[in-house]
């Protein structure tokens, strides 16, 4: 088991996985599927040197049965860190809780909704914490 790393060392990775984003951004633009900047994104977290899962299902129990399948991560980044990608024309609260949702359930701490359908980057981009 991997120790929790810290705040910072959260911000840091954060950091790092949000430059990944920018660079995907700036060479695509916004207009394309979501899929096409996952997999570019997975391509520059690699390069980045990060860890990362992609498509990471998450079972829930229902009525004391388990759901296998039932949640299906974007990524999961150095085990800590939870991205969620979007292409939408304006994230509305329930990403928000979906990202909130999927943090629960793993036991994370932080999150990113990243909406790729933006001119600017930045302003898609949303950080949700789970008890820091």
């Amino acid at each position: 088991m991997t120790q929790r790393k810290t705040s910072e060392e959260l911000n840091e990775l954060t950091e790092m996985v949000i430059g990944a984003a920018i660079q995907v951004h700036r060479t695509l633009g916004p207009g394309l599927l979501e899929s096409v900047y996952s997999e570019c994104l997975a391509i520059e977290l690699a390069d980045c040197g990060l860890h990362a899962l992609r498509e990471v299902t998450i079972p829930i129990t229902y009525k004391n049965i388990n759901v296998n399948n039932a949640y299906r991560l974007d990524f999961i980044i150095e085990d800590d860190l939870i991205v969620e990608c979007k292409t939408v024309e304006l994230l509305l609260p329930i990403h928000s809780a979906q990202v909130l949702t999927y943090l629960k359930v793993t036991g994370k701490r932080l999150g990113l909704l990243i909406n790729f359908n933006v001119e600017i980057l930045h302003k898609g981009i949303k950080r949700i914490a789970n008890g820091i």
